[in-house]
């Protein structure tokens, strides 16, 4: 343990890949299965029936109690253009140009797994190929420069410039976050950087810390809204939104994807 961070060892870190895999091979299966016509429905059920094969349980349904019938209502997060993240799966119909973002988090043996995918539907604008390349960009950005000896900082600040040298922007109230045997664990892994972050909210990098990364990228401005659900995210500009996700493990030498299907 340091500062409240648990730290994993090499057999941990194998079992999270593990989990690690089964998430990954569930959302393979959902972006294989993107197309006009389908509903978000029909993506959530898939998720289900896929990673129920492997024996692992989902995270999602029901949170934070995970009593039948209270919390989050889907097995996904399934989040479609405007909405930022924790879309609610139901009969909403993706059609040609949509932009589709896919959150699954997964437990297996005891150990989780967070990941999530930004698929587009059909035939995207070229603003939402770019929102989603950059995304994309971002996540790999932190993956390179995610090594130990190095504040958090020191990655959230090139990842924030990314975006905004795009003209993007990145997304204050919600963040990464540490994960290992509860999906939600310390520390808050933010994908910007600001004067209260520096001053109370960093931490060092250290080999064994698993971190889920997740940038969460708006074509316009950062602000959002909640809707009256009480769980799916809105740009609160209604411009298009991307959510792109690994879990990933400090290292000795650099970082390891465990959520990557190797």
């Amino acid at each position: 343990m340091y500062m409240g961070i648990s730290i994993k060892s090499a057999d941990e870190l194998a079992a999270m890949r593990q989990v690690g895999r089964v998430v990954h091979h569930t959302l393979e299966a959902c972006k294989a299965a993107v197309r006009p016509g389908v509903t978000t429905a029909e993506l959530d059920q898939l998720a289900l029936e896929t990673w129920s094969k492997w024996g692992a349980q989902g995270l999602f349904k029901n949170y934070p109690s995970y009593e039948p019938g209270k919390g989050f209502p889907g097995n996904t997060c399934i989040s479609v253009n405007d909405e930022v993240v924790h879309g609610i799966p139901g009969e909403r119909i993706l059609r040609d140009g949509d932009i589709v973002s896919i959150d699954c988090g997964l437990r297996l043996g005891g150990w989780c797994g967070d990941s999530a995918i930004t698929v587009a539907v059909g035939n995207p604008s070229p603003q939402a190929q770019k929102l989603i390349q950059v995304a994309y960009e971002t996540l790999q950005m932190a993956i390179e420069l995610i090594r130990p000896g190095r504040r958090w900082t020191d990655i959230a600040k090139p990842m924030q410039h990314h975006v905004e040298s795009n003209g993007f922007s990145c997304v204050r109230e919600f963040v990464g976050h540490g994960i290992g045997r509860r999906m939600h664990e310390e520390p808050k892994v933010p994908n910007f950087c600001s004067r209260e972050l520096e001053r109370f909210g960093d931490f060092y990098l250290r080999s064994g810390m698993t971190l889920a990364v997740e940038p969460m990228v708006i074509a316009g401005q950062h602000d959002v809204v909640v809707l009256d659900d009480g769980w799916t995210v809105l740009s609160k500009d209604s411009t298009p939104a991307a959510h792109v996700e690994h879990t990933v493990a400090v290292t000795a030498n650099g970082c390891s994807v465990l959520t990557d299907g190797t």
